[in-house]
């Protein structure tokens, strides 16, 4: 079958809504009532407003752009521990290489947290970990006229967990297979009698192995926060966040394929030895003051300081080699890297809001800085390693390393952003928006000084859109926005014809958000144009300069639906067609053409469908939930196949008193398979295989 997981997906569906009759008879006015309240799909997993979607408080339904929130409930269900987990939820979203995302076609990595810049895990390796999120937000296509500068497909913002005013104190264990444990203690609540001050601790640690060789990890995060309501009026808030991860065995790559896509080693296999290593050590510091001026005034300023360091120490795969003149590649060339990254910088963004009759206007300024140091040494003496029978001796002591790169980049940018959403009737809502943008960067090359650079740009961004009520079940939507990403200086100074113009994007988006059967079935449904000009690519007249050629084009469907099926049974479903294609572009230069379709973008995939489902057994005071994830064929960037994958997850959940218990599979059938693929030299991203994992809470 060409897509297997569909047809489960509508099993899935229809056999509980052909019962769902007979279902309702069978249960008491007493198990209607608790299970109205806790059993249905629009109450586990929708959320009414959202501010990803205009950078206020606002209806997704009067949002003229596509927004999916994934609250904590799903996160929690899903035992979700960082944010891949939940990429089946958010259609259009895919696994691209390490900490980056495919969204509607385009890479991207660049992540908010509660609306601010200041990703911890920035330029790094390393994947953002949920334990602190209260939910995930995400605007799909260009957002320049919210937050600036960005890639086209969307903007994920990760809202933190604060204080609250009621008190939640509780104990949670884990353990699992791979030598799996972790352990939590958070707790919450009121400092004083009347609930004005309230404080969050957090404490996490876990720890794990592998089936991949040499590779284990380590995570500890401490969370604190302190919440003041000054006045009636005017309430701030500050939190503090220390990460400190360490992956040993990694930088962990892939495993190497055939042109079609078949691995040409062992699932287990790793071209790490045991003692590489990638370890981050990472801050954050966040303040907001949220203040009412007014009945129709509000206004909130907001400070996040993010540092992060990381260094690696591992083996990077060159290519296959035929090391017994067989005819057949058997090992990898591979090279030594020590490389130590570090990030720091500080956002400042406000937001003033007249809410008038009909009227919200938002005026809004950010301003960001950022300092990136990288480090990086090379060995020149390569070894290889077997492919069928790796043997992991290597003595790094004995490696010759020359310095490659010592270079800092100082970032620097400035948003003025005005919005108007204008309710023009009681059925007919308008949102404009227009942002200014600058943007500044310093370079320094500290081995060679011709090749610093200075660079700055401005750019305006710009939004307009319309949300309409035709009645209660059917409520479209269409906008225009774009998007803005200026050039970095390094590029600028390898320039053919420049300095160049920053990246330009735009999008035609046009949807329908429908409820039905008594608001029972939320249907959402989105048609997307997007057209991204620009990208600077390799002169194919002089291999080391650049010269601005690229446009990539991207165009598809999206169909997202929330269902309660039964008042026990709910249902998630995201399905997503995406065709991003390469318009115009040099096919030796990073942007590559795919085998077979000689204009597909990497790691792009045509379909992908997510479903996450749930029952509830009040009686057990229970619940079992079933997860499947299907994403077709895909390309890397030298043209070989990825093949298509299908997962399926399940997880079991009670209430015993004060006790949650769950356990939770992962990869339920234990596929082996590829997330995305990178190059023929790294290979294909592996999936993880199956995981178990139990945990046990305990809330005081």
């Amino acid at each position: 079958m060409k897509y297997p997981i569909l047809s489960s997906s509508l099993l899935l569906l229809s056999v509980p809504l052909m019962a769902a009759s007979n279902d309702n008879d069978n249960l008491s006015d007493e198990q209607l009532d608790t299970l109205i309240v806790t059993g249905r799909a629009l109450s586990h997993y929708k959320e009414e407003t959202a501010t990803i979607g205009s950078r206020t408080d606002t209806q997704i339904d009067k949002t003229p752009q596509s927004v999916q929130v994934l609250t904590e409930t799903l996160i929690e269900d899903q035992a979700a521990h960082q944010v891949t987990d939940l990429y089946r939820s958010i259609s259009g979203v895919s696994q691209d290489n390490v900490s980056t995302v495919t969204f509607r076609g385009f890479h991207q990595d660049e992540q908010l947290y509660d609306g601010m810049r200041g990703n911890p895990y920035k330029e790094f390796f390393t994947v953002p970990q949920l334990v602190n999120v209260e939910e995930v937000q995400a605007i799909k296509g260009p957002a320049g006229a919210l937050y600036g500068a960005g890639e086209p497909g969307g903007v994920i913002n990760y809202v933190s967990k604060k204080p609250t005013y009621e008190p939640e104190t509780f104990i949670k264990l884990g353990a699992g297979n791979k030598d799996y444990h972790s352990a939590q203690f958070s707790s919450s609540g009121p400092v004083n009698e009347d609930a004005s001050q309230r404080y969050r601790i957090s404490l996490y640690q876990d720890e794990s192995g592998s089936y991949r060789n040499n590779v284990d990890q380590d995570n500890q995060n401490i969370d604190l926060g302190y919440a003041w309501d000054i006045s009636d009026d005017s309430t701030l808030t500050v939190q503090y966040t220390n990460i400190d991860q360490t992956l040993h065995g990694a930088r962990l790559r892939g495993i190497p394929t055939d042109d079609d896509g078949n691995f040409l080693a062992d699932d287990s296999w790793n071209a790490n030895e045991p003692g590489d290593y990638q370890a981050l050590d990472a801050e954050t510091f966040q303040a907001k003051l949220e203040q009412y001026l007014t009945q129709d005034v509000s206004w909130d300023l907001g400070l996040r300081y993010f540092k992060g360091e990381e260094a690696q120490k591992y083996h990077e795969s060159r290519g296959l080699t035929d090391t017994d003149n067989d005819g057949v590649d058997d090992a990898i060339r591979r090279q030594y890297r020590d490389q130590l990254r570090t990030n720091e910088g500080v956002t400042l963004s406000s937001n003033l809001v007249f809410d008038l009759d009909d009227h919200t206007i938002l005026v809004g300024t950010d301003y960001t800085r950022n300092t990136y140091d990288y480090l990086y040494y090379r060995s020149n003496n390569p070894d290889t390693l077997s492919l069928a029978n790796p043997v992991y001796d290597a003595d790094t002591s004995a490696y010759s390393m020359s310095l490659v790169q010592n270079n800092s980049t100082v970032s620097q940018q400035i948003g003025l952003l005005l919005q108007d959403q204008w309710a023009v009737t009681e059925k007919l809502d308008l949102v404009a928006g227009v942002r200014l943008n600058y943007f500044d960067q310093d370079f320094v090359d500290n081995t060679n000084s011709s090749n610093n650079a200075d660079y700055s740009d401005q750019g305006v961004d710009t939004r307009v859109g319309a949300t309409y009520q035709l009645n209660q079940h059917i409520k479209p939507y269409t906008s225009f926005s774009t998007g803005y990403q200026p050039q970095s200086a390094s590029d600028q100074q390898a320039s053919s014809g420049g300095p160049f113009d920053a990246e330009e994007s735009q999008q035609m988006e046009a949807g329908v958000r429908t409820y039905w059967l008594d608001n029972r079935l939320n249907v959402n449904f989105a048609v997307y144009h997007i057209i991204r000009e620009n990208i600077l690519q390799e002169d194919p007249n002089d291999s080391d300069l650049l010269i601005a050629l690229g446009k990539v084009r991207s165009q598809g469907a999206e169909i997202d639906v929330l269902a309660d099926i039964t008042n026990r049974w709910v249902a998630n479903l995201s399905y997503a067609y995406n065709d991003t294609v390469i318009k115009d572009a040099n096919a030796d230069d990073g942007i590559q053409f795919a085998a077979g379709d000689s204009r597909r973008f990497s790691n792009s995939p045509l379909h992908q469908l997510g479903l996450w489902t749930r029952y509830d057994l009040p009686s057990l005071s229970s619940s079992v939930s079933v997860g499947a994830e299907y994403v077709s064929q895909q390309y890397n960037r030298d043209h070989q196949k990825v093949k298509p994958y299908t997962v399926y997850d399940a997880t079991w959940q009670t209430q015993i008193d004060a006790w949650t218990l769950q356990a939770t599979i992962k990869n339920l059938t234990d596929e082996v398979y590829a997330t995305s693929g990178f190059n023929r030299n790294i290979g294909s991203n592996l999936g993880e295989r199956r995981r178990i994992y139990l945990s046990a809470q305990y809330d005081f």
